[in-house]
């Protein structure tokens, strides 16, 4: 990954690069990249395997800028889409500066954590930081015992027997409650190369809108479902443009979008008795999205059957996977 900006000179001492954070599905990733940016930049949400692309968000600091990828949870596939998400995090592990590996305080290690670690033992010794995230649902008692398991398994996975030094370091972080979130910041930039900024100052992610607008669209649907949808549900913006005619003081967003499920049954659900619940995702939606742009919105929204969609090349590539 190269520098985005001319400049030739950092600042002495400064520091910029880019980071993945990994982790298995619901593990707090998305949570902790909007906490560290300041901003909404990933969607979030109670279900696992939420975020679908590799969001940036960029935390701009004195002396540091971080490049956040935010990447979907490693996970053994079931599906083809399961298998490019999968694909997608390990293309980004190979270009990234250092790695955060977060890791729940209120979930014991399992399975799902050691074969992440097994992954990013093959990274050729790239600075592996482990976060304890999700701090604020167990007692202190209870981090400390976590903090203790995962830097063995650091050890186990990532040390001299591998050819390693363990985990770079460990940190404990609520991003909910911002408990450390600043630590997590300080910890991850000393692993980064001397550089200059790769990013102009303020800039928060460099994901585009349209990408941005389908994504919290998807949040908006998937509060509140039934745990079998969440896999199930993508969204396509199908056009986005300002509305003609409208005077400079008064603009208004037009956009169009496709909420696809894979049947007839979950078409159901996103649409709701009399349509209520597809009024509640637009307007959760449309708030969110006049937040992000900074303008009034009209947004329609349309649900539409892709059957299978998970598992289908031709489906998927049509949807942006």
């Amino acid at each position: 990954m190269t520098n985005l900006l001319d400049s030739t000179a950092a600042p002495e001492g400064f520091r910029a690069g880019f980071v993945s954070l990994v982790g298995r599905p619901n593990a707090g990733k998305s949570t902790l990249t909007n906490a560290l940016v300041g901003e909404k930049v990933a969607i979030t949400s109670s279900k696992p395997q939420t975020t679908r692309h590799t969001i940036r968000g960029i935390v701009h600091r004195d002396a540091f800028q971080l490049v956040l990828v935010d990447t979907p949870g490693l996970h053994r596939p079931r599906t083809l889409l399961g298998q490019r998400l999968n694909d997608l995090v390990n293309e980004t592990l190979g270009e990234v500066d250092a790695v955060g590996f977060c890791i729940p305080a209120d979930e014991k290690i399992g399975p799902g954590d050691r074969f992440i670690a097994g992954q990013l033992a093959l990274l050729n010794r790239k600075p592996v930081v482990a976060l304890v995230t999700k701090t604020d649902k167990v007692k202190p008692d209870a981090v400390a015992e976590q903090l203790l398991a995962v830097t063995a398994l650091g050890d186990e996975v990532l040390g001299p027997e591998n050819q390693g030094t363990g985990f770079a370091a460990v940190v404990p972080v609520s991003a909910v409650k911002g408990h450390q979130v600043e630590d997590v910041a300080g910890v991850l930039a000393d692993q980064l190369p001397a550089s200059p900024p790769l990013y102009p100052d303020g800039e928060l992610t460099d994901e585009p809108e349209v990408t941005m607008v389908a994504e919290l669209v998807r949040e908006a649907a998937l509060e509140g479902v039934r745990d079998e949808l969440p896999h199930s549900v993508a969204v396509v913006v199908e056009e986005m443009n300002p509305r003609e005619g409208r005077p400079e003081s008064k603009p208004l967003l037009d956009i169009y979008a496709n909420v696809f499920v894979e049947r007839d049954s979950q078409k159901a659900i996103i649409i709701g008795r009399g349509g209520s619940r597809l009024k509640a995702i637009g307007s959760a939606a449309r708030t969110s999205i006049e937040k992000l742009l900074g303008t009034p919105v009209y947004l329609d929204l349309r649900v539409k059957v892709a059957k299978e969609w998970q598992r289908d090349p031709k489906q998927l590539g049509r949807l942006g996977f």
